[in-house]
């Protein structure tokens, strides 16, 4: 008999969570090979949908295409392509979102995008580009109906000038037409719980997907989180700390780490996430297993049983 005060977490089965997973396109042939045997890996846990990454002002726009291509043509996962605004016209954004429409994608990340010269420095609207990622989910939606999925902060935007400010930006982009919020990864979930509540009171109700990053290198990751405007809490410093060149026990925590996030997470109601996986698998694919998510059996298995 079930104990009344059981987690809630502890009691997941198959289908009671939903996932989604973020790729970047790779840049050499092993980073090539290293993505799609994460992809592999990560297939069969059948994510709501797999989102790969574009660069500043389109940096990484051939490869980004040619990525989500591959996953339309080899897999039967959902690519999401993300679009950004950054130093492009309208007529060149609404270019490229065509040929993803064409070529079978009806899911768009619609992100404003970082200034082409780096994060910290002013973003400037392209003369003639969308402003806004509010604007882009617009013109997206004209083009035709994308599935759109945008960003959201919970410790708000670097650029923002405040929390209300962030929320009103947010309000915009779905009024414009977004389907769901991808939330920048964050280590408090008390931030993010108290983000999701200002959405819903600002009259928000898409789906509001926390983001997710399995701590591989802390080094790394808290670099990333630096320049992304999300805190590093005193207590996670602590946790890989003198684990440097450990990568053994790295991994360990890291799953620890994660597992015990989004579990506190499903605790509060919370079942859709959104894991940024950096082209690995080994993490994630372990965090979704304590999540209760299985692999699907393919018709070969199915038949032999």
């Amino acid at each position: 008999m079930t104990q009344g005060n059981e987690r809630k977490s502890k009691l997941l089965g198959s289908g009671d969570i939903v996932v989604s997973f973020e790729f970047f396109p790779p840049k050499t042939e092993k980073m090539e090979e290293t993505l799609w045997s994460s992809i592999a890996r990560l297939a069969p846990l059948r994510p709501e949908f797999v989102s790969v990454t574009y660069g500043a002002g389109g940096s990484t726009r051939e490869r980004t295409h040619a990525t989500v291509t591959r996953l339309l043509r080899e897999t039967q996962l959902k690519p999401a392509a993300h679009l950004t605004c950054v130093d492009a016209t309208k007529d060149e954004v609404d270019a490229v979102a065509r040929a993803y429409w064409d070529a079978g994608v009806r899911h768009i990340v619609a992100l404003r995008g970082d200034p082409a010269q780096g994060a910290g420095t002013k973003y400037e609207p392209h003369p003639g580009g969308y402003t806004n990622a509010a604007d882009l989910v617009a013109g997206l939606k004209k083009i035709a109906n994308f599935e759109i999925s945008v960003a959201g902060y919970p410790e708000k935007h670097p650029e923002s000038p405040s929390v209300d400010a962030d929320i009103e930006n947010l309000k915009a982009k779905v009024d414009a037409g977004a389907d769901r919020i991808i939330t920048q990864f964050g280590f408090d979930n008390a931030r993010f719980l108290r983000y999701l509540e200002r959405a819903r009171a600002a009259g928000i109700w898409v789906p509001i997907s926390p983001g997710i990053v399995p701590i591989h290198n802390f080094k790394q990751v808290s670099g990333f989180a630096k320049r992304a405007g999300a805190s590093v809490p005193s207590w996670l410093a602590r946790r890989f700390e003198g684990l440097e060149e450990d990568s053994a026990t790295t991994h360990l925590v890291a799953a620890a780490v994660a597992t015990e996030q989004v579990m506190d997470l499903v605790d509060e109601g919370i079942k859709k996430f959104h894991f940024y996986t950096l082209n690995r698998a080994d993490l994630v694919y372990a965090i979704c297993h304590l999540l209760g998510l299985r692999p699907a059996r393919s018709n070969a298995d199915a038949n032999a049983a």
